[in-house]
């Protein structure tokens, strides 16, 4: 093997781009991938997010020395997407693509029996198709290369399911089946394809959970807490960097061993 190629991965020729990039999970895979050496794109969902927190989080990755933009983007729409990739290559014209984290997502929980079909569809379109969108975007860029990597970032809950989630489940055992299909399309041209499944992390979706769910919840995980979002930012690291280029098509959960 090239010792040299396998260990040049995470040069700052190579950027990356984060969705849903933000706060909680995002913006520490962001700033993460910033100190391992990467350029980064920050996917913003509106304006308002971009100038609040994406330029806030783009200034904490140019402190590792890198090149950070924040973008706007609705990850549902194959249009907007089409553009922010656009904007994105000319940028960083240059250097190549190193890795697309599909990490943006939202949920809407209800039974099924009361979800309306506005619920099912908001739910899956930016948890589901924004994967769809930007994986067919930059697999062909990839595929091009002959290089890169694509996390993404599913849930617990798309490999076991969920009451009062049917659409969240949905939509994220569908990026499962995403992963695996697609690792096995890319794998040929050397772009690795997985996805990390956490469980309950502490970001400011499950901060609205009620007291009594979160210690129903901390009961049943053995290392009795939530995960922090730089764990998951870790995991990500990990998948993007040169130790594991002989990984694709996996689902790694990261849920302190919760007992659903």
């Amino acid at each position: 093997m090239n010792e040299m190629a396998v260990g040049s991965l995470n040069e700052a020729k190579k950027f990356v781009l984060v969705t849903g990039a933000t706060s909680g999970i995002g913006a520490a895979i962001a700033v993460r991938l910033a100190s391992d050496g990467f350029d980064v794109a920050l996917n913003c969902h509106s304006e308002q997010s971009k100038q609040n927190l994406g330029l806030e989080i783009a200034k904490k990755c140019e402190a590792f020395g890198v090149d950070a933009k924040a973008y706007v983007a609705d990850v549902s729409n194959f249009e907007q997407c089409t553009q922010m990739i656009e904007q994105i290559k000319a940028d960083f014209a240059g250097k190549e693509f190193g890795c697309l984290i599909n990490n943006a997502g939202v949920t809407k929980d209800s039974v099924l029996v009361r979800m309306t079909e506005a619920d099912f569809d908001y739910v899956t379109s930016t948890n589901y198709k924004s994967v769809f969108n930007l994986c067919k975007l930059v697999g062909g860029l990839m595929m091009r290369q002959k290089s890169g990597r694509i996390v993404n970032i599913t849930s617990v809950v798309g490999l076991r399911g969920n009451a009062g989630q049917f659409n969240y489940c949905a939509s994220k055992a569908g990026v499962i089946g995403m992963t695996k299909a697609l690792s096995k399309e890319l794998g040929r041209r050397g772009v690795l394809v997985n996805a990390i499944a956490p469980g309950f992390v502490e970001t400011k979706m499950t901060q609205k959970l009620p007291e009594k769910l979160k210690e129903a919840v901390v009961g049943q995980i053995a290392l009795k807490r939530f995960a922090q979002p730089q764990e998951i930012a870790g995991v990500v690291s990990f998948l993007c960097g040169p130790d594991s280029s002989y990984i694709s098509g996996q689902v790694l959960v990261v849920d302190g061993n919760l007992a659903l």
